[in-house]
């Protein structure tokens, strides 16, 4: 019976390897997304003396919430990875992110949370800019939401905060 449990532990343990497609896909859809950055700055740059200043604007932000997605992409696949399948081995290489040597399971919802708010804003901020593009009513939605992602992401933090306190060991009394 215990060389059972054991097996199927095993097997159990395994399993978190089932994940690697997925962070593989998310490595495709980065491509895709550099891709994307490259057409929207080529176009950016062709046109840039038929642009006025808003749609120059409007343009900049657009590489930027790319550049935020791709960000987001990184930290997915990058923390997830370690966090879930394996380490990635890379405490010797110069270019380790440094996010990745402190980073859990609680500090990536905190950091993945940010980055949504980050593309959030920058969404909302495309919004304020042209904002005869959206009725009021989808305006009102998209600050809904923007103001729960805020929420939401402090009180991941707090409980975060939380937890950690309680792992934290009590300092000696004198």
């Amino acid at each position: 019976m215990n060389s059972f449990k054991r097996g199927i532990s095993t097997i159990i343990f395994m399993g978190r390897w089932l994940q690697l497609p997925l962070y593989l896909g998310l490595i495709l859809i980065l491509a895709a997304y550099v891709y994307r950055f490259i057409g929207e700055l080529y176009e950016l740059i062709t046109h840039l003396n038929g642009f006025d200043d808003t749609h120059i604007m409007l343009g900049v932000l657009d590489l930027i919430d790319v550049v935020m997605i791709a960000n987001l992409l990184i930290m997915v696949v990058m923390g997830g990875y370690e966090t879930f399948v394996s380490h990635l081995q890379l405490d010797t290489h110069p270019d380790q992110p440094e996010w990745l040597d402190h980073l859990d399971a609680g500090a990536m919802k905190i950091k993945l949370a940010l980055s949504l708010i980050g593309i959030s804003s920058i969404h909302l901020l495309r919004t304020f800019i042209e904002p005869t593009k959206l009725s009021n009513y989808s305006v009102m939605w998209q600050v809904i939401i923007h103001l729960t992602l805020i929420i939401s992401a402090l009180a991941i933090a707090f409980t975060n905060r939380l937890l950690d306190h309680k792992k934290a060991p009590e300092p000696p009394t004198a």
